[in-house]
């Protein structure tokens, strides 16, 4: 794109004039950033700030100048040196101090600190600790702009260091594609952590812009005029509909890497010469230039001192988080859901049910929109999205195959006040997006004290039996399960699908809802159309003295099979269907327990360190004295799911293998 020249004092230009007075208080906002700064390292020194510390002083242009042009209503995603970008955008200092110290007044509660500041309200869509990961969620925040057409850009800063990250080409990619009104602006200072850029990229970002079929710019990110200028260049096109653009300001970071960084990597002599660039310098040449006074400079300099000063002081008066809130902010509490009357209409399968929940929660709520590969015009490769994307416009939409992405636009759509729902073909593609899982959708919430609300979606599926290997097979939801702030939801039956994934929909916080592949075709009774069922919730789906048999997904089908067989030699099972992993429905597995004194769990994830091992521990230390019997697992043994149907058929547990153990245990 073309970029038009920044302004310049023009002859009838007074020191009152509008564009001194802008210049003036973009000064105001460079200067506050740096004094912040300043002072953070001086507190970091003297051990008042805890963790890591990441500085942003050198870089306070490219910030001020690219939140120039944003209101209120606009976003932006930021990256672990954070401070400058979260200052300009207009979050306040004083609770940002307090939070760099961890106290609870701070801007998150404490639970953040320096790397993960978030006020979504002012569209501050969180720092980010993990290099690159604010670039999908740009895309999401970017998404939901796009659903709403309201004109909102967004502004996704990263390092040159971030090029080298997937997420960045998923991210830019998707934005691409979908037109999305997002500027992904690369504070280029040169370096990635220790090591120069030159060490790191071959490709320009002008070719890599290209490359993508976006706009690029240049900038001096050193001038904030230069910056401001170019950006309301490009923000105004994308709020008239235009595409994302890649910008390169480029600048240079005085500090190290981090606070306490030895810096053996640069020479002192190269540091100097940068600082000749001083961005505060530079900006008060244009002041003189227009007019403006040297002593209102020095003035705005006295104001931002004794701002920075006070911030510190009260930050310092503060109490630290209480103890008692130690599980706050870890999930948003839910609506309570009674249990409804068994589903009793007309048979349906799986499939149906998948379908109808996700029709029915897009006629109900405007926010919801669903995502994923193949999912629009392709209907699912399993075709349970058909008909979808002709429905509702422009809400079922199709995805690259960037699984990052993917989950990246959900987490940033949903903090932006969506509910997204996306799709992951297959449970063992977890493990190329996890990042997005483990440390975005998770954790937001808590780390940004509350500010963030993620209510959204990931569909995905599993299911060993039909040879498809070992990286199409996986059951991995003990991963899942290990994530605090995730919920994992794994129904067994055609009805708790339908009732199950509306609930996951409707709830406030990130569901991972796992449906069996082999069970799309499982037949069952239709329950109502407003049939809703609780999370965390066990339901106990056969009655029994003997033993209890606990499982979830596919094999409570089996369990069920293998109780039937059992009743016919006098062993009454009583079958508990888990439905939800996390949070886990521990009463109802005791309460069982309690009154069959056996307990046995079957499972189609591999055996060791699984789901069952944590129902193991749970019989043994809140049941032990319940316990007649040695607690026992049915699950494959540690070992990859085999391709040859031979060995997957050894491999997998069976009706017959359940009826087994579970007729063993009873004998003891």
């Amino acid at each position: 794109m073309t970029r038009t020249p920044h302004p310049q004092a023009r002859p009838d230009d007074g020191a009152d004039s509008p564009h001194a007075n802008g210049l003036l208080e973009m000064y105001r906002r460079m200067r506050r950033i740096r004094r912040f700064e300043e002072r953070a390292s001086e507190l970091y020194k003297a051990t008042e700030i805890p963790g890591f510390l990441h500085l942003s002083i050198g870089q306070e242009a490219s910030a001020v100048g690219a939140c120039w042009p944003l209101t209120a209503r606009d976003g932006i995603t930021s990256t672990h040196r954070g401070h400058g970008h979260v200052l300009a955008k207009g979050l306040d200092p004083a609770s940002m101090m307090a939070e760099l110290m961890g106290k609870e007044a701070g801007t998150c509660h404490g639970r953040g600190g320096s790397m993960h500041i978030a006020d979504p309200g002012l569209g501050v869509y969180g720092a980010n600790g993990i290099v690159g990961a604010g670039l999908p969620i740009a895309t999401g925040v970017a998404t939901a702009a796009k659903l709403r057409a309201a004109g909102d850009v967004v502004v996704a800063f990263f390092g040159d260091g971030a090029v080298a990250q997937g997420m960045f080409h998923e991210a830019v990619n998707l934005a691409a594609v979908w037109d999305l009104p997002v500027v992904f602006l690369c504070e280029n200072n040169h370096y990635s952590e220790f090591s120069p850029a030159s060490a790191q990229h071959r490709a320009p970002l002008s070719a890599r812009a290209a490359g993508y079929g976006i706009d690029y710019a240049h900038v001096d990110g050193n001038d904030v005029l230069a910056v401001a200028g170019l950006m309301g260049d490009v923000v105004d096109r994308l709020r008239a509909g235009g595409g994302p653009v890649l910008v390169e300001a480029e600048t240079y970071r005085w500090h190290g890497h981090y606070e306490g960084d030895p810096e053996r990597y640069r020479s002192p002599e190269e540091v100097a010469a940068a600082k000749e660039r001083d961005p505060l310098v530079v900006a008060r040449r244009h002041l003189t230039a227009a007019g403006v006074d040297p002593a209102r400079v020095d003035a705005v300099d006295e104001e931002i001192h004794k701002e920075i000063e006070a911030a510190v002081e009260w930050a310092r008066s503060l109490p630290a988080p209480a103890p008692e809130t130690l599980y706050d902010f870890v999930s948003a509490p839910r609506t309570p859901v009674p249990e409804p009357a068994p589903a009793a209409g007309d048979v349906f399968r799986t499939m149906d049910a998948v379908r109808l929940a996700l029709e029915h929660e897009l006629t109900a709520d405007p926010s919801v929109f669903v995502a994923g590969i193949d999912v629009g015009a392709g209907g699912n490769v399993f075709g349970l999205t058909r008909g979808l994307a002709e429905a509702f416009p422009g809400r079922v939409r199709d995805t690259p195959i960037s699984e990052s992405a993917i989950l990246g636009t959900a987490v940033g759509a949903a903090m932006a006040g969506m509910k997204p729902v996306v799709e992951i073909m297959y449970m063992d593609f977890i493990g190329v997006c996890l990042d997005m899982l483990l440390n975005q959708a998770a954790k937001l919430r808590f780390m940004t004290g509350g500010r963030a609300s993620l209510p959204l979606v990931v569909r995905t599926q599993f299911g060993a039996g039909r040879s498809s290997g070992s990286q199409h097979s996986q059951s991995l939801e003990a991963l899942l399960a290990h994530i605090p702030g995730l919920t994992v939801v794994m129904p067994s039956n055609p009805a708790d699908t339908y009732g199950l994934l509306r609930a996951a929909i409707q709830d406030p916080n990130p569901v991972v809802f796992v449906e069996n592949r082999l069970q799309y075709g499982f037949k069952g009774p239709r329950p109502a159309d407003d049939h809703l069922l609780p999370l965390g919730r066990a339901r106990v789906v056969r009655e029994g003295t003997d033993v209890t048999l606990v499982s979830w997904s596919r094999m409570v089908q089996d369990c069920l099979a293998a109780a039937e067989v059992l009743a016919a030699e006098g062993v009454g099972v009583e079958v508990v269907d888990l439905r939800t992993i996390v949070p886990l429905d521990r009463e109802t597995v005791l309460a069982s327990l309690a009154k069959t004194n056996r307990l046995v769990i079957a499972h189609e994830a591999v055996r060791d360190f699984g789901v069952g091992a944590e129902l193991s521990a749970l019989a043994v230390d809140e049941g032990f004295w319940h316990l007649d019997a040695p607690v026992t697992r049915v699950a494959p043994p540690p070992v990859p799911a085999p391709y040859a149907p031979s060995l997957e058929r050894l491999w997998l547990p069976s009706r017959d293998t359940i009826a087994e153990t579970v007729r063993r245990i009873a004998a003891v």
